[in-house]
């Protein structure tokens, strides 16, 4: 969906590595994404795209690495705040027996405003180290809003003269990191951003 990027590509920051690497210690977005992701041009021109001259104000970066039958898939997400809106670019690719390679790269951006954003709820597990030290293990972060996203049936209980009802489920955007998936820079980075849009989204 997004051709390659007219812009010549910048050297890597120092200390880069491969893709993969943690993201963590780079507070641009571009330096992060280039060690992060495997298709850093698409995804930065997604969402600069988006952008444009507005500052990013903080984000996070996710990838999960899938082994199935066709072979190795990668799931990459960015979440992006620019002070009044949430941008969220992610990626995934899919199999495509007509392409070379045998898969192409499902890339697609989403923006939304701040002000849909009605829930922004973080759990951070904490615990301590062999020291007796503050460490922090885990943090979940969900970004709700008032989009319907999801209707199911509720049927009434067994004899209850109550006719069935639906129950309505929000759209919601969901960031975890841990000690084993992202370690604690991961962790830090998120709490951050989570923290970040607790203050930006209004009525919050």
């Amino acid at each position: 969906m997004f051709g390659k990027a007219t812009r010549s590509r910048p050297q890597a920051p120092p200390g880069a590595a491969a893709a993969g690497a943690d993201w963590s210690p780079y507070p641009r977005l571009e330096d992060a994404a280039r060690v992060y992701f495997l298709h850093a041009d698409v995804a930065l021109e997604a969402i600069d795209g988006v952008l444009g001259r507005r500052r990013v104000r903080g984000f996070t970066l996710e990838r999960v690495v899938d082994l199935t039958d066709a072979g190795t898939s990668v799931w990459q997400e960015a979440a992006v705040c620019d002070g009044r809106r949430l941008i969220l670019w992610h990626s995934e690719e899919l199999a495509d027996d007509t392409a070379p390679g045998g898969t192409v790269l499902d890339s697609s951006v989403q923006v939304l405003p701040l002000d849909t954003i009605g829930h922004v709820g973080m759990r951070t597990l904490v615990g301590r180290d062999e020291r007796g030290g503050r460490v922090d293990r885990g943090v979940h972060l969900v970004l709700a809003t008032a989009t319907p996203h999801e209707l199911s049936a509720v049927a009434p209980e067994p004899g209850s003269a109550l006719p069935a009802s639906a129950k309505l489920r929000p759209e919601a955007f969901r960031f975890s990191k841990s000690l084993d998936d992202g370690g604690a820079g991961q962790i830090a980075r998120l709490i951050a951003f989570g923290r970040l849009m607790g203050r930006l989204v209004p009525g919050v």
